[in-house]
């Protein structure tokens, strides 16, 4: 690391950017508060999502019990295809947001299929769209946490390095111009009482 040179115009510099420093960290600070607010409210959608899933298959299971049943193939029936996604601005962070789902269905026979095809096939449908939801609401929390992490270290940067360091080189260069300011004055008080002494003693 680089010695801070002691003189009148490391220490101009040194203020202005002290200055710059405790101007910049109230924006940072509020910065991480918002990224910490909204890092609670993606975790709480995460907990809804998976929730709503969780239920969602439950509801499946109790009103077909029937796709249970390994004799009646319904595997392939209900393929996700692609999920389509945009993008969000968040405190300045770009975050996925489900714009939709496509799914395939399968053909199949409305006469070698049971009537409840139909049903589940809207039903697998809706549990395709739920677990997309889960897949970017837990993605949006892992970007937004990374923001939050990247904003505390800067932070952090200013709070516990940048300023305490530019207030101890403003206070080493104060201290050493002004005990320099009084070698200068104690050198020309004692070479003026020289020159007198000089001057008296030439006289006599």
């Amino acid at each position: 690391m680089a010695r801070t040179a002691l003189n009148k115009s490391t220490l101009h510099k040194q203020r202005e950017q002290l200055k710059l420093y405790r101007r910049v960290l109230p924006s940072l600070e509020l910065k991480r508060m918002q990224l910490a607010a909204e890092v609670a409210r993606a975790r709480a959608a995460v907990a809804r999502e998976e929730e709503q899933l969780a239920a969602h298959k439950d509801r499946v299971a109790a009103q077909l019990p029937m796709l249970a049943n390994r004799e009646m193939d319904v595997s392939g029936l209900v393929r996700l295809e692609g999920v389509r996604v945009g993008e969000e601005n968040i405190v300045g962070v770009r975050v996925p947001v489900l714009e939709g789902i496509d799914c395939a269905v399968a053909d199949y026979s409305l006469l070698a299929k049971p009537h409840w095809v139909d049903t589940a096939v809207a039903e697998l449908q809706a549990v395709a769209e739920l677990w997309a939801r889960v897949q970017l609401a837990r993605k949006r929390v892992e970007i937004l946490a990374r923001a939050e992490r990247r904003i505390t270290q800067r932070v952090n940067l200013f709070e516990k390095i940048l300023i305490p360091d530019a207030e101890r080189n403003i206070k080493r260069i104060r201290v050493f111009l002004g005990d320099a300011e009084r070698d200068a004055v104690v050198r020309a008080k004692l070479s003026k009482a020289l020159h007198q002494r000089v001057a008296e003693e030439t006289e006599a």
